[in-house]
C-alpha cells in the first residue's frame, strides 16, 4: 500500500513517525512526501530515503499514484487538498479541523460521495485511552448516570506555525477551530448534539479569539469546556476532564502519571489500568505533542479499514464536518460576546 504525506511540519512529523513505526508491522510504504520548506522535506526524507519528494501537496497529488494520502498542511488548505486527492482516487486521512467553512464542508462531502473514496478526520482524542475509558463507563453506566463534566484544553501561544498562520483567524479559525474543537468533537461523539450552549470568550489584542469557555446542556447533563491559547508561549500544554457520575467521579490530568483516577462514592480511589497499543515519547515534531501512541492507533485503524474495505466509524468525514459546524456556531457566539464586552480585552 503506497502512502503519501503532505505537510512535514509539526503534525506531519507526528504522522510520518507513526507510519514509520507501523511499516514494521503492516504492508505499507511511504512513497511520497511534500512540503514547501526544504529543511522539513529533507528531514522527512531522512526517514524515507526512497520516497519521492515534492515542493507542494498539489504537485504530489497530480503526479503520484497512491492508495492513501495524509493531509497535514495548515487548516486553510485542507479542503482543497482533500477534494483533489479523492478526485485522483486516493483515500484520505486529513488533520482536524477538516475545513473552515460551511461551503468547504459541503464540497468535501460531495467529493466523498462522488468519488466513493474513504476519508477519516484526525479527531484523535476519540482514540485516546483516557477518553475511550470515559465513553465506555458512560455508555455502560458503570458508575450510574453522568451528571456533569468539566473539560479543559490549554496551550501557550502558538508561534510555531508556518508564516504564523495560527494567528490569522481566516487560516486557523482561532483557538475555537484549532484547539477547542477536540473537546466539542468528543462531546458530540459521546453525548450527541447539545440542546443548547452558552459562550464566554476573550481575544488577543488583534481581536482574534484566544480563550473560550462554553457551557453545554445535553438533556439533564451539563458540561463546561475551556480552550485557551495563552498570551505567553511558555505556558505548558495541558488537557483534562472531571466527569461526575452518580457513584463516582472520573478525573483525567494529562500532566500526571498515571493520568486517570476514579474517586468512588464510598471513599475508595482507583487507578484504572489503561493499556496503550503503542507507547513512544518523541519530541521530534517540535510542537505540544510528544506521545505518539494515540496517533499510531488512529493511523493503524484507518489503514486497516482501507485494507479490509470496512467503513470508517471512529471519525468519519461527516462527523468531522458536523464538529466544524458546531465550532463555527461557537466561534460566532465568542466573537459576539467579545464585541459586547470590549472591556475584557483590556486585560489580555
Amino acid at each position: 500500500m503506497r502512502i503519501g504525506v503532505i505537510g512535514c511540519g509539526g503534525m506531519g512529523t507526528t504522522h510520518y513517525l507513526s507510519l514509520k513505526a507501523l511499516s514494521t508491522k503492516m504492508n505499507i510504504e511511504v512513497a511520497a512526501l511534500a512540503d514547501c520548506r526544504k529543511e522539513y522535506l529533507e528531514k522527512a526524507s531522512s526517514y524515507f530515503p526512497e520516497a519521492k519528494a515534492y515542493g507542494s501537496g498539489m504537485e504530489l497529488i497530480e503526479k503520484e499514484k497512491l492508495d492513501i494520502v495524509h493531509i497535514c498542511v495548515p487548516t486553510y488548505l485542507h479542503a482543497s487538498h482533500v477534494v483533489a486527492a479523492m478526485e485522483k482516487g486516493m483515500d484520505v486521512l486529513v488533520e482536524k479541523p477538516v475545513c473552515l467553512t460551511h461551503e468547504e464542508g459541503k464540497q468535501i462531502l460531495e467529493a466523498e460521495k462522488r468519488t466513493g473514496r474513504k476519508a477519516m478526520v484526525g479527531q484523535v482524542v476519540r482514540l485516546f485511552e483516557e477518553y475511550r475509558y470515559l465513553k465506555r463507563v458512560y455508555d455502560k453506566q458503570i458508575y450510574g448516570q453522568l451528571k456533569s463534566m468539566v473539560m479543559e484544553r490549554i496551550s501557550g501561544d502558538v508561534r510555531w506555525g508556518f508564516e504564523d498562520w495560527f494567528h490569522d483567524e481566516k487560516k486557523s479559525g482561532s483557538v475555537v477551530m484549532d484547539l477547542h474543537i477536540h473537546d466539542l468533537d468528543f462531546l458530540r461523539y459521546m453525548l450527541g448534539e447539545p440542546d443548547h450552549f452558552d459562550v464566554r470568550a476573550a481575544a488577543f489584542e488583534s481581536g482574534m479569539i484566544n480563550h473560550i469557555i462554553t457551557t453545554y446542556q445535553f438533556g439533564n447533563i451539563f458540561v463546561t469546556a475551556e480552550g485557551l491559547w495563552d498570551v505567553s508561549p511558555a505556558l505548558k500544554f495541558r488537557a483534562g476532564f472531571r466527569a461526575c457520575f452518580e457513584e463516582a467521579t472520573v478525573v483525567y490530568d494529562g500532566e500526571k502519571s498515571p493520568s486517570l483516577t476514579v474517586y468512588k462514592k464510598d471513599g475508595t480511589v482507583e487507578t484504572p489500568k489503561l493499556t496503550a497499543e503503542f507507547e513512544r515519547q518523541d519530541d521530534t515534531a517540535g510542537i505540544n505533542i510528544s506521545n505518539l501512541g494515540p496517533y499510531y492507533t488512529e493511523i493503524k485503524y484507518f489503514l486497516q479499514c482501507v485494507m479490509d474495505g470496512k467503513p470508517i466509524e471512529a471519525a468519519p468525514l461527516a462527523e468531522g464536518v458536523k464538529s466544524v459546524e458546531l465550532a463555527l456556531r461557537e466561534w460566532e457566539a465568542a466573537k459576539d460576546f467579545v464585541k459586547r464586552h470590549p472591556y475584557i480585552n483590556q486585560f489580555q
